[in-house]
């Protein structure tokens, strides 16, 4: 699990999505915010993890640009669902579903959101309807994928210093539940 994790990271780390950070920035600043916060192993995990979906079908950074979502979400909880339990898996898959609850009950927060994230956010369906809104809170996890998001929108920043991606190892061998 973590060498195939460090190769997709080694190969698609350095690649910018729109973002002011390469991806492997934004999940180590993600997941360290998580750290800093006092959250649950998973959840630091499931901030580091949260964007591998983009990794795995080279749909991910090019999806934006062909005006389609390729649901990296989807695809990353399903690949991590191998070796992590739902407290890792379940806040990934939630997490653009994170954007549209916010969007839909904070009016300040899409003023917030950088252009590759309202790009996205078009693509992914918009601000949740309150029917929507109501059923998303309601999920396991959801509480959970909305500190992610929050983790997701902060960790962004260019030259932020932060551990590097092997320093994570251990947290994520800790979780693993089932080997592949």
């Amino acid at each position: 699990m973590i060498d195939q994790l460090r190769e997709l990271f080694e190969k698609f780390g350095r690649e910018h999505y729109g973002e002011n950070a390469s991806q492997l920035a934004h999940a180590l600043q993600c997941a360290q915010l998580a750290r800093r916060d006092g959250c649950s192993d998973s959840l630091v995990a499931a901030a580091l993890l949260h964007d591998v979906g983009q990794f795995l079908d080279d749909a991910g950074n090019a999806a934006e640009k062909l005006n389609f979502d390729a649901r990296h979400e989807v695809t990353g909880s399903e690949f991590l669902a191998r070796w992590f339990d739902e407290a890792v898996t379940e806040p990934v898959r939630l997490h653009v579903d994170a954007k549209r609850y916010l969007c839909a009950m904070e009016p300040d927060y899409a003023a917030g959101l950088s252009d590759a994230s309202l790009l996205s956010l078009r693509l992914q369906g918009g601000a949740m309807s309150p029917d929507e809104a109501q059923r998303f809170v309601a999920q396991p996890y959801a509480q959970e994928a909305i500190r992610l998001r929050r983790y997701d929108d902060a960790g962004k920043q260019p030259d932020l210093s932060v551990p590097d991606l092997a320093s994570f190892f251990p947290l994520l061998e800790s979780l693993v539940v089932t080997a592949i």
